[in-house]
């Protein structure tokens, strides 16, 4: 005996959610990883080391520059 299949309707909303569920794991995943992949590309560059590796809380002290003034070229 076969089972049989009904075709249910879905809303508009309703398909919309079930989509974001199904790729916000996914996307996030890979935000996070082209994020990083940024970071690690960019945390050479001065801006980005000012800017923003310095004021991250664990990894702070280790991108502040410790060079003397008379050290720096400019």
């Amino acid at each position: 005996m076969m089972t049989r299949l009904a075709y249910q309707p879905q809303s508009p909303v309703s398909a919309g959610l079930t989509a974001t569920k199904r790729w916000a794991t996914s996307l996030g995943i890979w935000g996070v990883g082209a994020g990083t992949a940024a970071l690690l590309l960019l945390s050479v560059t001065p801006l980005v080391k000012r800017e923003f590796l310095v004021k991250v809380p664990v990894l702070g002290d280790y991108y502040e520059d410790k060079t003397p003034a008379s050290d720096k070229p400019f």
